[in-house]
């Protein structure tokens, strides 16, 4: 009997060691420090990210959410499609999605075409050849300011963002495209110059956008050949 207790206890001790010893290996593991990769020269070495889809890399042309609303522009220079960020500017994009749905844009021209800077549109005054009223026009209402923070909520080539009157709340239904990187317009870049929200980004088409940026003009930056779109059709998944 004595013999039998002797032995338990040594089996015991052999277990308790063995749970120790796993123990200390676990913390020990959870412990290690991420360290610098560094070449055979002791510098630390540049690794290369993953690699983006092609999207990535032509033209700023992302898709930041899949589960985000599409908006198709088809013009009569061609079509495009930006995504639009609704799961971070719903009072925005949802001002856009209830307009687009309505017709409102069918038919308006890019009114405003200036090259290295941005395209504009969104204007109903624009349907008409009354060219003196054109950038005057809206919804008959104006929408609430929705400033929010992001890296993608920038005014960054390709980006869609909100026109307004250079007074607080006063956008409504005219928008523009960047066509060169204007991140002083955002509403939180310093030195500020503007308060413009963006609320999409191109996903394809940044050719086409390209080539309107670079019609001829007349006064007040007005197309000399009309840039009308025809249509903007919202898609979801």
């Amino acid at each position: 009997m004595q013999r039998r207790s002797i032995q338990q206890i040594v089996i015991l001790f052999v277990i308790c060691g063995v749970i120790v010893a796993g123990l200390a290996w676990w913390l020990n593991y959870r412990n290690v420090s991420q360290e610098l990769v560094l070449d055979d020269n002791g510098k630390a070495k540049e690794l290369a990210a993953p690699v983006a889809p092609d999207a990535l890399q032509n033209n700023n042309e992302a898709v930041t959410n899949t589960m985000n609303p599409k908006a198709v522009f088809t013009t009569n220079k061609g079509t495009f499609e930006l995504e639009l960020f609704e799961d971070q500017m719903p009072i925005t994009v949802g001002n856009f999605i209830k307009l687009a749905g309505e017709g409102f844009y069918n038919g308006t021209k890019f009114h405003r075409v200036i090259d290295g800077f941005m395209i504009q549109g969104g204007d109903p005054n624009s349907k008409t050849d009354a060219t003196t009223t054109y950038g005057q026009g809206g919804p008959g209402y104006t929408i609430q300011d929705e400033f929010v923070s992001a890296p993608d909520l920038s005014n960054t080539r390709g980006s869609i963002a909100m026109a307004n009157t250079g007074q607080p709340n006063s956008g409504g239904s005219q928008f523009f495209i960047d066509t060169v990187d204007n991140t002083g317009l955002d509403f939180d870049k310093e030195p500020l110059t503007s308060k413009h929200p963006v609320f999409g980004h191109v996903i394809s088409g940044m050719d086409v956008i390209d080539a309107i940026s670079k019609t001829k003009t007349g006064p007040r930056d007005i197309p000399v050949d009309p840039v009308i779109i025809e249509s903007v059709n919202i898609v979801r998944n």
